[in-house]
């Protein structure tokens, strides 16, 4: 079981890793062991409330497959253990970023005073300019 909250934890049967030789530096010994580990989670069928899956969905972005399955890869460490645990780690902040509610926004009005402020300093700045130029005729 993955615990991601206090209140939220997967099930170990809600996704499924798959060990697979990693590419890299390692020499003789990479050839011949499956230390990598590919994670997929099945957003769709997962226990987690509509409104997480869609937020993991916007979240995952190229991780997540056509069939609605999030895929993980970590081969950062020589040890299978350690790559199994960042796995599981980069799936549980993922879920965990979802699982917060964005506030939604208000939109504001600019009060008088600032747009009176905006309008004063856009007179002062024009005033500015027009002193640049060449003197006219009537000057």
């Amino acid at each position: 079981m993955l615990k991601i909250t206090d209140a939220v934890a997967i099930e170990d049967d809600e996704f499924t890793e798959r060990m697979v030789k990693a590419s890299g530096p390692g020499g003789q010994h990479v050839n011949k062991t499956s230390n990598a580990v590919e994670l997929r989670f099945d957003v769709g069928r997962s226990s987690l409330a509509d409104d997480v899956k869609a937020r993991l969905r916007r979240l995952s972005g190229s991780r997540l497959s056509n069939d609605d399955v999030l895929i993980l890869f970590s081969q950062g460490s020589r040890s299978l253990e350690m790559n199994r645990q960042e796995a599981r780690e980069r799936l549980a902040e993922l879920i965990r970023q979802a699982l917060h509610r964005p506030k939604p926004r208000r939109p504001t009005k600019p009060t008088k005073a600032s747009k009176l402020r905006r309008l004063d300093s856009k007179t002062r700045r024009s005033g500015l300019k027009s002193m640049r130029g060449r003197p006219g005729k009537d000057d």
